[in-house]
């Protein structure tokens, strides 16, 4: 079942992040401020996170607008637990959010991954869900670490 998120998902979420070794012990602190900045009433934003949850979560994606366009989103996070992979919750938890979106009215999605080697199961999942490879930064994340930025249309 696809939910929003709530704050009882906190730890869960940040274990099954870690769980997926692509955070490093840094990135997962980071995670566990934007959550509980998400959950405070200081901020009034857009910003929706989703949880597959089976039990307990066993997957997490977080989704923002881009500022200062009409209808463009970012997909900033999408993991599913280990255990758990490879049964297609990964696709039908990106296509959820493309449907959301796409009924609220959004135009595109982009999300943003490594060059890295490692990463290439993860290219080959955006391409296999129909994105294209719109940009590469070279080095953006570090020396011989580029930034590939994939887009779909959600209409």
């Amino acid at each position: 079942m696809i939910r929003l998120t709530t704050p009882d998902d906190t730890n869960a979420l940040l274990d099954l992040a870690e769980a997926t070794g692509l955070f490093e012990s840094n990135q997962v602190e980071e995670l566990a401020q934007m959550l509980s900045q998400h959950f405070s009433s200081e901020t009034d934003s857009q910003d929706i996170w989703f949880t597959d949850y089976e039990d307990e979560p066993v997957g997490v994606a977080y989704v923002a607008p881009e500022r200062m366009t009409e209808g463009t989103w970012n997909l900033y996070l999408i993991a599913i637990h280990p255990n758990c992979q490879k049964q297609g919750r990964g696709a039908t938890l990106l296509g959820h959010i493309e449907q959301i979106l796409a009924e609220r009215g959004e135009r595109v999605l982009l999300v943003e991954t490594s060059g890295l080697e490692d990463f290439e199961y993860v290219r080959a999942f955006y391409r296999k869900n129909g994105y294209d490879e719109e940009a590469r930064i070279r080095e953006f994340y570090r020396a011989g670490d580029d930034k590939i930025i994939f887009r779909k249309a959600l209409k």
